[in-house]
């Protein structure tokens, strides 16, 4: 047959089809390549220049932010860094207090009995109008 081959001297056994072999030789041909390829690139890369760096210290630089102090008292009084005020007056100096460069923190001393719901509207005033650290105070449990 001309051109075409003959399929007859590829068979092994009687009536096994054509074997189909993986031609691997180009594989490895691009895998050497590129292995010789990293070989010469990977001394390039670890090129460093030389140079004599500032020495500095690495201490800590603790700031302590400003904090104001809240009181509510159980018959609904409300205190300001020891001021009286009121809710409306609070939501005017939550937003000034938000302003500043550094939001202070809002530290909130209310008496044993206050209810929550008064705690909880504090807190969404002061959050709403942007003081959003707000922490609790309390006297620590006697012996």
């Amino acid at each position: 047959m001309a051109g075409g081959g003959d399929f007859r001297r590829y068979r092994g056994k009687a009536g096994d089809g054509p074997k189909a072999e993986m031609n691997v030789v180009p594989l490895v041909d691009v895998m050497l390549v590129l292995l010789v390829i990293f070989i010469v690139t990977a001394p390039l890369l670890t090129h460093a220049v030389k140079i004599d760096l500032p020495k500095a210290s690495s201490a800590v630089n603790l700031t302590k932010p400003e904090h104001i102090e809240f009181g509510l008292r159980e018959n609904g009084e409300m205190f300001w860094n020891g001021e009286p005020v009121t809710l409306d007056e609070l939501s005017l100096r939550c937003a000034a207090a938000a302003r500043q460069e550094m939001p202070p923190e809002l530290h909130i001393r209310a008496d044993r009995l206050v209810p929550y719901e008064k705690v909880a509207q504090v807190m969404a005033i002061a959050a709403r109008n942007g003081l959003a650290k707000i922490g609790f105070i309390s006297d620590p449990a006697g012996p």
